[in-house]
């Protein structure tokens, strides 16, 4: 089994758009969100997507930022960037989940965001071991690693669910990582 399927005709980027990366898990996939997208997010807007409760969170939206910047700058990597947590039963975007750049010295950080009425499903778990996987799998990737705010108890056990250990602290933010 390969851990990227073949995006659908209505997800196919435009012509010049970089190709789409989509991670497969049980009951969601990880969809890439691509930088025309992250600014259509950045300015308020769906990025062509239907979100649980109307709107994306606040995460995914400081997410688009930082992407949109990265992209503008010549700085997006595909397949580095944010992803779009689409729910397999109705095709709703539930969240978003990413990487804070590309690897550097084997090690790559992921974050991520629910909105408020997908939490305590599971679907945040899901998605940080199918994405922590797939970076994994790529060449020179030894880490992954997230961190949290000491407060954000529901996070922490997202990431240990996931199979994440605790780190060393960074800066007052509470370390996980995964090792491949």
């Amino acid at each position: 089994m390969t851990d990227l399927t073949t995006p659908s005709a209505e997800q196919q980027p435009t012509a010049g758009a970089p190709e789409r990366t989509e991670i497969p898990a049980d009951r969601i996939r990880l969809r890439e969100i691509l930088p025309a997208e992250a600014e259509s997010l950045r300015d308020g807007g769906a990025a062509g997507l239907e979100w649980l409760g109307g709107e994306p969170g606040d995460g995914s939206r400081v997410a688009a930022r930082m992407m949109a910047g990265a992209a503008a700058a010549g700085l997006w990597q595909a397949g580095w960037g944010n992803y779009a947590l689409i729910r397999a039963e109705d095709g709703l975007a539930v969240g978003g989940m990413g990487f804070h750049g590309a690897p550097d010295g084997g090690r790559v950080e992921i974050g991520f965001d629910l909105v408020e009425p997908a939490r305590g499903h599971g679907y945040a778990t899901e998605a940080l071991g199918a994405l922590a996987r797939w970076a994994l799998a790529r060449p020179g990737v030894e880490q992954v690693i997230a961190t949290t705010t000491p407060d954000n108890v529901p996070s922490q056990r997202v990431m240990e669910r996931a199979g994440f250990s605790r780190l060393p602290d960074v800066d007052g933010m509470l370390a996980y990582g995964l090792t491949g």
